[in-house]
């Protein structure tokens, strides 16, 4: 349901961005048209001033010659080019960035460095669309350049900056979202965890009161002291959920000698058809961890590789260091995990089994990741032939 919202979300994303675009864009496409209307209007009025300055005036039509200049005059926005058919350049105006400032007695003087200003704009423009030919004779005509506007340049990368600052801020909202999301799972897992260790409480309690009076009973010893252990694992267990929401209390600790106490109690309570190994590094691997928490994780994910081969088996848990890290590979040979799952299955509520909340790997990750900044990761894994998943846990320098 959640990849479904997502890809809704998406595409009502993309959607409000295409519909941004196009209207930003029309817009640009309209004030583009409207600087073409107006140097068309510029060039008609120049083109009637060339006239009027040719012919007979005796003879000639009255024509508001202010009236015409005041058109060209107007434009103080729109940087033009005027040339002739050699390409000699007869008029320019509006170029701001030209390197020399004109004469204020004779504008149309310029220098050497305004002339190879000029030239480089006009073989640019020569490159655009932005051109109008002016026809004052027979075989003879001017060529007016124009450039986009400031306003219309500015325009042209304002929807861009735009959809920049939309999707950053959609991006903003998307992690927000989800880290409300994961926050409200969280605390779903810790209420859940908390309340588990409550209702644990009164029986183990009850069962450990029971247990002193087994030998009253006439109970081998050898029974009670096992039956023992497995109650005060139970409180084990209690205590380890209670832990989950809450800082741990961190300590040196040997990665090894955790290793070994949680493969030591699990190789008494699986299937005698499974065989269950360690390899521990030949030094010490010194972290600060904690051990309850960290025994917890082994033992799950021994539990699930167990799971996974269903009959027999083995199972091999190592351990080493490189770099700053030590590390624990637990593998199996069990069925194995698809390449796509490798990172689904720390996801809450994932499972292959028929039973299980999913829950177990959730906060296998939250305990190394949160609690001892480490790793947790499906390093390999081949269906039909096992997998081996690795904790990496930073090495204790001190």
């Amino acid at each position: 349901m959640f990849r479904y919202g997502k890809l809704i979300f998406l595409i009502a994303v993309a959607a409000v961005v295409a519909t941004f675009l196009y209207i930003s864009n029309g817009l640009v496409r309209d004030l583009a048209a409207q600087e073409r209307e107006r140097m068309e209007i510029w060039a008609d009025a120049t083109k009637e001033i060339i006239s009027v300055s040719s012919i007979d005036h005796d003879t000639a039509p009255s024509v508001d010659i202010d009236f015409l200049l005041r058109i060209i005059e107007r434009n103080t926005t729109i940087p033009v080019l005027l040339t002739d058919d050699n390409g000699s350049i007869m008029q320019q105006r509006n170029f701001s960035d030209m390197p020399d400032a004109l004469n204020p007695d004779n504008p149309l003087e310029l220098s050497q460095a305004n002339e190879e200003y000029l030239q480089k704009k006009l073989e640019n423009l020569r490159r655009s669309p932005n051109v109008i030919d002016i026809e004052i004779a027979p075989g003879e005509a001017l060529h007016l350049y124009y450039e986009d506007s400031t306003l219309l340049k500015r325009l042209n990368y304002f929807p861009y900056i735009q959809l920049l600052v939309m999707l950053a801020f959609i991006v903003v909202v998307y992690f927000a979202v989800l880290s409300s999301k994961k926050a409200e799972q969280n605390k779903v897992w810790v209420g859940l965890s908390k309340e588990t260790a409550h209702q644990l409480g009164t029986p183990i309690s009850s069962l450990m009161a029971w247990m002193e009076l087994l030998p009253d009973y006439g109970v081998d010893s050898d029974t009670v002291a096992e039956m023992n252990k497995d109650v005060n694992r139970l409180s084990m267990i209690a205590s380890r959920f209670s832990k989950i929401g809450s800082k741990p209390q961190m300590a040196p600790d040997d990665l090894n000698n955790i290793v070994e106490g949680a493969t030591g109690y699990m190789a008494t309570r699986i299937s005698s058809r499974i065989r269950l190994s360690s390899s521990l590094a030949d030094c010490a691997l010194p972290v600060m961890a904690c051990r309850p928490l960290l025994e917890w994780v082994l033992e799950n994910l021994i539990k699930n590789a167990v799971d996974a081969m269903e009959a027999d088996g083995s199972i091999a848990v190592s351990t080493g260091s490189g770099g700053l890290a030590a590390w624990i590979e637990v593998r199996d040979s069990g069925k194995g995990i698809s390449r796509k799952n490798f990172k689904k299955v720390f996801s809450p509520g994932f499972t292959t089994k028929k039973r299980g909340w999913g829950l177990g790997l959730t906060l296998a990750k939250r305990i190394v990741e949160q609690y001892h900044q480490g790793r947790i990761y499906v390093k390999t894994s081949v269906p039909g032939q096992g997998t081996t998943f690795r904790i990496e846990i930073p090495l204790n320098r001190n």
